[in-house]
């Protein structure tokens, strides 16, 4: 009826990854059904059936194939199939499958595969290898506190953040926060779903920030190709992984001098200034949405940085931050880590005036481009304030 043939997915590759089968051995398949994930160095992609019929494997998951090889064959029902195509390497081998962008990161950062099996999953990714790392300098983390609670450094009064006044009189609960009581009537509701403690925070600070910043947005392309580049060098250089979001936390920090009311706090008619630029960074990894925030980047080295970043990413995965970790921030960067998504608006979180969005690095007109979006409170910053941040953001990022 049919072949399921490996295509050749980028020009990178020799041989990529078949992660798992998302349709059983000899269940039935429609043409166009995802039957396969495979990973390459850069993206997972789905295969499709290409026939109506019965799914026969041919290929194990976890095997490492090249471009051609037939993974699986659609027959019809009751019909031979022909024994298992060849792969290129690493089937049925002890201990878990590596991904490549995996092993590429455990040889910069001294991870051995002792290290990634004792972690007893069968798939290792780069998260797991971060993971590694970060567990050689982690310290258990608390108990999570409400992310929005903690004043921003340098605010006029201290307390809780935002001040009750700004939320008109006492804090509203969850359900007022979230816009109401459903207007369905009792007949047309199905399950009540509880948000988790985080969602009613971050319920809470949206709420807030659409009700009292008037916000407006620009967004900017980078050319990151080269900034790429200059990542992998440092990340081999302090054996920490970093990446876009590490090279934009530093260059955040490096503007804070040249755009200080991009990092302040709007109280009235007077914005105070923050002494110190304090990075939030959200992270949402299944737990709940989270920013913590990375303090005085500028002070910290390259080695330092990523190390704080990837303690993040890991607690993000658990829940579990440090109450210091979430307070301070002074602005945010917001990460949009899916491959398609190209425009995305964060809220400005009260408190604050500035709010970026940065998306994935993808391949675009023979250009590696990420768009950097700026959501700022157009109280105290203007269109040209926010174009010329961006153009120096930019600067900063892609210069080597």
């Amino acid at each position: 009826m049919g072949d399921v043939v490996l295509p050749k997915l980028n020009n990178n590759d020799s041989e990529y990854l078949l992660v798992e089968w998302l349709v059983g051995d000899g269940a039935p398949v429609r043409a166009g059904e995802a039957v396969a994930v495979v990973e390459t160095s850069k993206a997972a992609s789905d295969l499709e059936a290409v026939a109506d019929g019965v799914l026969a494997h041919l290929v194990p998951a976890g095997t490492w194939c090249a471009p051609g090889a037939v993974l699986a064959r659609v027959t019809l029902p009751g019909a031979s199939t022909p024994g298992p195509a060849v792969p290129l390497a690493g089937a049925g081998s002890a201990g878990p499958v590596i991904t490549e962008p995996a092993r590429r990161l455990m040889a910069e950062l001294g991870v051995t595969e002792a290290e990634v099996a004792a972690l007893g999953v069968p798939l290792v990714r780069r998260g797991e290898v971060e993971a590694v790392v970060a567990r050689r300098d982690q310290a258990p983390g608390s108990a999570v506190p409400l992310p929005t609670d903690a004043a921003p450094e340098g605010t006029p009064g201290g307390g809780t953040w935002p001040p009750e006044r700004d939320l008109g009189g006492a804090a509203s609960p969850p359900e007022r926060a979230l816009g109401g009581a459903a207007t369905l009537p009792e007949a047309g509701r199905g399950g009540a779903v509880e948000l988790s403690r985080v969602q009613r925070a971050v319920a809470r600070a949206v709420t807030v920030s659409h009700q009292s910043i008037p916000a407006a947005y620009t967004v900017m392309r980078f050319d990151v190709g080269e900034a790429l580049v200059r990542a992998e060098e440092l990340t081999r250089s302090v054996r920490r992984p970093i990446g876009l979001a590490e090279l934009t936390v530093a260059a955040l920090a490096r503007l804070h001098e040249r755009f200080p009311l991009c990092y302040a706090t709007l109280d009235g008619d007077r914005a105070w200034l923050a002494e110190t630029p304090h990075v939030g960074v959200t992270f949402d990894l299944g737990e709940g949405l989270f920013v913590p925030v990375v303090h005085d980047p500028a002070g910290l080295s390259w080695k330092e940085l990523a190390t704080t970043m990837m303690r993040y990413r890991v607690a993000a995965g658990t829940g579990r931050f440090a109450e210091a970790d979430l307070a301070g921030a002074t602005i945010t960067l917001t990460l949009h880590t899916e491959p398609d998504v190209v425009l995305a608006v964060p809220f400005v979180f009260p408190g604050q005036v500035c709010a970026l969005a940065l998306t994935a690095p993808r391949e675009e007109g023979g250009r590696t481009v990420a768009d950097v979006g700026l959501a700022y409170d157009h109280r105290l910053i203007n269109g040209r304030d926010a174009a010329r941040f961006l153009t120096a953001l930019k600067q900063e990022v892609t210069t080597p």
